[in-house]
């Protein structure tokens, strides 16, 4: 069967973070949701999202197509259910949500479909604080998929390893004079990622392709760096998703970095509120700060933007795409994209300017901003307000 993830109701409850991607792009664990769903299916996927998001991921619709809901994640007793379906067949939750249907494009925008229920909702990513909260059980389901029938390489002597859980060193992979905790959970290393020296990490750990960690970063799991992700100072159930760095000291806890975001020297980002209550987080939904039912959570960035050297960042805030944080004292704690400034206010980013340091950014990654992400950009800048 030909595979499509589809952006359901949950697209808006996990803005900023989908502002430019489908909801299937999310990492969490060691992949991306959609990199799950290949491996476990052994399939190429494609995305039916929202419209202008569908340039750069585009629909491709075969003779038998399986729709499968974005945002779930894959398990082996939910892909049973799916394989069982039948052409213009739906499952749903017993909570009447959409999780699957397998039919044409046409039917199943149309909606039309024999309707069945799941014999157990799968588990999902609803919320932008679920990616922190699920990186630990992703990150072991995900640590066993890749590694599975593949060898190690050799941990040099000069490490520290303590645990029972393992550590999986992909070719390349630069580790030298690390400690490596895997009391509780697996540390995963990818290829020509570098573990620089006096570094202190705690699994479950994943560093992709190409992450680099300086010189004495400490580490707490679950966290996950994704694909060129360079980072220092203390850390604490982080998820980056690809080519963002925080490269000098300070604190990030409980949080999610989106892409090509660079947090300043010295930054710190609460996650924890003084009196200890239960923290609210801005919902794009709602368009109010909603219940979370958290004690713990930090800072949710969206692509592109960055915060400059000693910005402070009050518990639970939410930042756009392409903002500019800088200046003393706390910003607020929700700030929609394509804003810069601070405490003492904001403006308008620039688009101009923005596309000219953002091609400089990306030139140094080897990567070009495209047209495609220009339009997505711009689509962003005009309706976040």
């Amino acid at each position: 069967m030909n595979i499509i993830l589809f952006d359901g109701a949950s697209r808006v409850d996990l803005l900023p973070l989908t502002f430019t991607r489908p909801t299937g792009e999310i990492r969490v664990g060691i992949l991306t949701i959609r990199e799950k769903w290949e491996r476990r299916l052994q399939a190429e996927v494609s995305f039916l999202t929202e419209e202008y998001l569908s340039a750069k991921y585009p629909m491709q619709e075969k003779a038998d197509n399986l729709f499968i809901a974005g945002n779930i994640l894959p398990s082996s007793s939910f892909i049973n259910e799916l394989k069982q379906l039948k052409t213009g067949e739906s499952l749903f939750s017993q909570e009447d949500l959409i999780l699957a249907f397998r039919g044409s494009a046409e039917a199943f925008k149309a909606q039309q479909w024999e309707k069945r229920v799941a014999a157990e909702t799968p588990d999902m990513i609803c919320f932008t604080y679920d990616i922190f909260l699920k990186n630990g059980s992703e990150l072991e389901a995900d640590f066993a998929c890749i590694t599975q029938g593949k060898e190690s390489a050799q941990i040099s002597k000069t490490n520290t390893v303590i645990g029972e859980y393992p550590v999986f060193i992909e070719e390349g992979a630069f580790v030298e004079c690390v400690v490596l905790n895997t009391t509780k959970g697996p540390v995963y290393i990818g290829k020509d990622a570098e573990i620089m020296e006096g570094s202190l990490i705690r699994g479950p750990f994943a560093a992709c392709e190409h992450a680099t960690v300086n010189m004495g970063t400490r580490i707490y799991g679950p966290t996950t760096l994704g694909p060129f992700c360079k980072v220092g100072g203390e850390l604490n159930n982080i998820v980056m998703f690809g080519y963002s760095n925080k490269a000098h000291d300070g604190f990030l806890g409980n949080a999610v970095i989106g892409e090509w975001c660079n947090i300043g020297a010295g930054t710190e980002a609460s996650n924890l509120k003084n009196d200890y209550t239960e923290i609210k987080l801005w919902n794009y939904n709602t368009r109010r700060f909603a219940k979370t039912g958290l004690q713990f959570c930090g800072l949710i960035m969206g692509d592109y933007s960055k915060a400059g050297i000693n910005t402070m960042f009050n518990t639970a805030t939410v930042v756009g795409v392409g903002c500019n944080i800088y200046g003393t004292g706390f910003p607020r704690n929700f700030v929609s994209s394509f804003l810069e400034g601070g405490n003492s206010g904001f403006d308008q980013t620039n688009m101009k300017k923005f596309f000219t340091t953002t091609e400089k950014v990306m030139a140094r990654r080897s990567h070009i901003l495209t047209e495609e992400d220009k339009q997505i950009c711009m689509h962003v800048f005009q309706t976040d307000k």
